[in-house]
């Protein structure tokens, strides 16, 4: 039997849909069916470094438009 052949909830969670379900969760839009697959067969470090990663890229990109902003606004 090879990984194409189990269904979804009895596989881990790869690098895509953990990426996926970190945004999904920040945005608030996490699905059920999503959310119970990946508390069930995810690893909570896998997904508190997607976190803190996509939390350090979201604080890069407000902090940017804020610059941007700023100068534009000459100041």
């Amino acid at each position: 039997m090879g990984k194409s052949d189990k269904p979804d909830e009895e596989t881990k969670p790869g690098f895509k849909q953990v990426l996926m379900s970190t945004l999904a969760a920040a945005l608030g839009v996490q699905s059920s069916k999503n959310r119970e697959r990946d508390f069930k067969h995810g690893s909570i470090k896998v997904f508190i470094a997607a976190g803190v990663i996509f939390t350090a890229i979201f604080i890069g990109i407000v902090i940017a438009v804020v610059k941007l902003v700023l100068r534009n606004a000459g100041m």
